[in-house]
């Protein structure tokens, strides 16, 4: 399965130049405990996104694990659902706080906190002592393509944590009891859909209206996976006629007829909220969204309902990509401010949340994969997580156009598909 991860879809933003970030304290004395050598005095300030993966993550496995061995550390802990509008006060008066995640709709511009000398340069990280084995670095521990998307102008300064996967998400025991099987081409699909219009009782498909990544998303992988994924590299370097090349309006096309034929009523006014409640609630089947859906929606999925995922059937046979195709990259993003207090303690609790034990519980706990290899392994997994997740290997660059404060990064790999459940 080739799994591309394209930056069209993920807009990850390279700035051009040096990042001018102002590394604040040298190191302390270090040891096996303390490899950085981050003091014990200082406490650490610790802002986490409250979006679809919540916080618990954060203080009751990745904090814990902290203190394990920084018992003199104080921890400052907030959570806010507005990044940006929380923090950008306090980036711009010089008081950030150290450990920052950055997600939202609300989340700040990574391109200009990097050219600004606001991320702390996380080289140290990668070159660290992993937190399980002190004979293996950090960077042979995650995935490399979460390497290559945190790189900003040359530097490595920001870490997305969870890889994510993107698809047709749908409930397995309503597939089951209707007897309804996954499409694995178009023409499947809309029979699908058809048969479904006609029963009655449920809308066939619906997105996220009031946020239209979701449904542009679905477009830009099926045009990959029908042109394959110099589309988008074409369309990220803003080449004439990249937005009417033949594979993009195909796809731009078909979903239009989808949104024609079998969208839920009031889709376009709703948000990704509402139509994942419209779907707990048996009001529509299917809708395409990200990894996080599960753990988002966990208050409101009613007993045995069993999130299930396939990937985009196949168009035609002659597709540039085979099915099983899926868009995924490592994602959810944090940094380090460069001009905090205590930046170094903010590496070290990186290298914590780096654990297989971290990442491992983080996984069981919002049924989200991380860029942390094998921490999935003999974990307790929702059905949709029981195979291995995603891996990628060497990532393809799209190197930025020149002067442009924009780039790309893809992953592309091969492993069994995902299965749609267990």
């Amino acid at each position: 399965m080739l799994l591309p991860a394209a930056g069209a879809l993920s807009a990850c933003a390279t700035p051009a130049g040096d990042s001018g970030a102002s590394q604040a304290p040298t190191a302390g004395a270090t040891s096996a405990a303390n490899p950085l050598g981050i003091p014990q005095d200082k406490p650490l300030e610790i802002v986490i996104f409250d979006g679809g993966l919540g916080e618990k993550y954060a203080t009751d496995i990745h904090e814990p694990l902290f203190k394990s061995k920084h018992t003199g550390v104080e921890i400052k802990h907030s959570a806010t659902k507005e990044i940006a509008k929380t923090l950008q006060p306090r980036f711009a008066s010089g008081n950030p706080p150290e450990f920052v995640n950055n997600s939202g709709a609300n989340a700040m511009d990574l391109g200009a906190l990097a050219q600004d000398g606001q991320l702390y340069d996380l080289t140290a990280l990668l070159d660290a002592p992993s937190w399980d084995d002190p004979n293996v670095k950090v960077r042979d521990t995650i995935l490399p393509s979460a390497i290559e998307l945190g790189t900003y102008g040359g530097t490595f300064n920001v870490l997305p944590y969870c890889n994510t996967v993107w698809g047709i998400w749908y409930s397995k025991k309503l597939f089951d009891e209707e007897g309804w099987q996954v499409p694995k081409t178009w023409a499947e699909f809309t029979g699908l859909l058809d048969t479904i219009k006609k029963q009655g009782r449920m809308a066939p498909f619906t997105y996220a209206g009031k946020h239209p990544f979701y449904i542009y998303e679905t477009i830009l992988t099926l045009a990959a996976k029908i042109g394959g994924v110099e589309v988008l590299k074409n369309i990220d370097n803003l080449q004439p006629g990249a937005w009417n090349a033949e594979p993009v309006i195909t796809s731009a096309t078909a979903w239009q007829e989808i949104g024609a034929k079998y969208l839920m009523e009031g889709t376009t006014g709703l948000d990704h909220i509402q139509t994942q409640l419209a779907h707990n609630k048996g009001q529509v089947a299917m809708l395409p969204n990200g990894s996080w859906v599960e753990n988002e929606q966990k208050d409101t999925t009613p007993e045995g309902f069993t999130y299930a995922m396939f990937p985009l059937p196949d168009f035609t046979s002659s597709d540039a990509m085979p099915y099983g195709t899926v868009h995924s990259r490592p994602g959810e993003d944090y940094f380090v401010s460069a001009k905090s207090a205590n930046p170094l303690a903010g590496v070290e609790y990186m290298r914590a949340m780096l654990s297989k034990d971290a990442a491992g519980r983080f996984m069981e706990l919002v049924s989200t994969p991380t860029i942390v290899k094998g921490a999935g392994d003999g974990r307790r997994l929702t059905p949709v997580w029981r195979a291995s997740p995603p891996r990628c290997s060497r990532p393809a660059r799209t190197p930025p156009s020149s002067g442009s404060a924009s780039g790309t990064s893809r992953c592309t790999t091969r492993s069994p598909p995902p299965p749609a459940s267990s």
